[in-house]
């Protein structure tokens, strides 16, 4: 581990050593081996992509709900109905990640027999990056597509209660030798989560960002915070969160909007929902052809006319791969406020802090 120069202090640490560590941090919290490696993985892989908003920066958060939040560490997912490719799962009020990885593998199992199948999940807590679930189907020569529901931060476009979350949507797409095409992308400009970075900096955030509780236009992150998200597209935005929430939540009855809970006292446990969605490629067309015009397609996308001062263009999922490359090389770069809430965590539940001194 070591410093890292730059605007700030930040410092520079191992996927493998961060994965240890944060594991280590889940297993005193009472979490499965198993359950406890998964969710490290799933952080550790966000902050690998330069998420990190979804990366280690939620282990203090997580480790409340699993202490005293209500969020059952030994919770177990369970298939509660099933017809044919169409599937319910209950989390059991688990994490949220050991729910949704269950839930993307059993989906992955009737797509190999049917060609696609969907699960639908209820009982569930936040379970971080979409993307990693989608690219769990990728490795089976599927396209994996999930969504979530989200706790409430915008409005109807125009009007100032938050009564909508930012439900993200996440597609893996195969390639043959190019990066993934991974979109990974909830309906606002930014996420709570982002906001949470800026404002550990004290820096502004861009101005298409949040609004004021008044709905107005701010570029002060702790207004942001307690006001509400930007859409994207702005009525559009708000349109295709609302979908999504409804698909992530009204099949497995879930809880929608307002019934999660909201930002100020967190979510209810156990009342997230979510959607997988795994297409077998091969039930529609040949793997390898599909996955040479993937190829093809990022290319035409990396070798399309650039704007002036533009030295690159990515497919999605494009940057973050040449990020994730960077970064197994220079290390995770992690700032001095994640640090210290790792620590704080670790003391908490007696996990050792030494990898945190280097």
């Amino acid at each position: 581990m070591s410093w890292y120069p730059g605007v700030e202090r930040e410092q520079r640490v191992s996927a493998g050593s961060l994965r240890e560590f944060v594991n280590g941090v889940f297993e005193r919290c009472g979490m499965a081996g198993q359950d406890a490696a998964l969710v490290a993985d799933s952080l550790v892989a966000a902050d690998e992509r330069g998420v990190h908003s979804h990366g280690v920066l939620r282990v203090p958060d997580y480790m409340v709900k699993l202490r005293t939040g209500g969020v059952d560490p030994r919770g177990t997912p369970t298939i509660a109905s099933e017809r044919a490719a169409a599937l319910v799962v209950d989390g059991g009020n688990a994490m949220g990640q050991v729910a949704a990885m269950f839930a993307m593998r059993q989906a992955i199992e009737r797509a190999s027999k049917y060609g696609v199948a969907f699960a639908a999940v209820r009982g569930s807590n936040h379970c971080g990056a979409m993307f990693y679930y989608a690219m769990e189907a990728m490795g089976h020569g599927m396209i994996g597509i999930c969504a979530t529901n989200a706790l409430p931060t915008m409005a109807p476009w125009g009007g100032v209660d938050k009564i909508a979350g930012i439900n993200p949507l996440a597609v893996a797409i195969p390639t043959l030798r190019e990066a993934p095409v991974v979109l990974d992308a909830a309906f606002s400009f930014s996420s709570h989560g982002r906001i949470r970075v800026f404002h550990q900096k004290g820096e502004p955030i861009p101005e298409n960002w949040a609004f004021n509780s008044e709905g107005n236009a701010t570029t002060d992150a702790a207004e942001a915070l307690a006001g509400l998200l930007q859409p994207i597209g702005e009525f559009k935005g708000v349109g295709l969160a609302v979908v999504f929430g409804m698909l992530s939540t009204l099949l497995s009855d879930a809880s929608y909007g307002t019934e999660l809970g909201n930002m100020v006292e967190g979510a209810r446990p156990g009342a997230d929902g979510h959607f997988f969605l795994a297409l077998d490629i091969s039930a529609f067309t040949d793997l390898e052809r599909f996955r040479e015009r993937a190829d093809s397609v990022v290319l035409q996308i990396q070798n399309s006319r650039r704007r002036e001062g533009v030295d690159r263009l990515f497919a999605p999922g494009g940057m973050e791969a040449m990020i994730q490359a960077q970064y197994k090389v220079e290390g995770i770069p992690l700032n001095a406020n994640t640090i210290e809430g790792l620590r704080l965590a670790a003391d908490q539940v007696g996990a050792d802090t030494g990898f945190l001194n280097h």
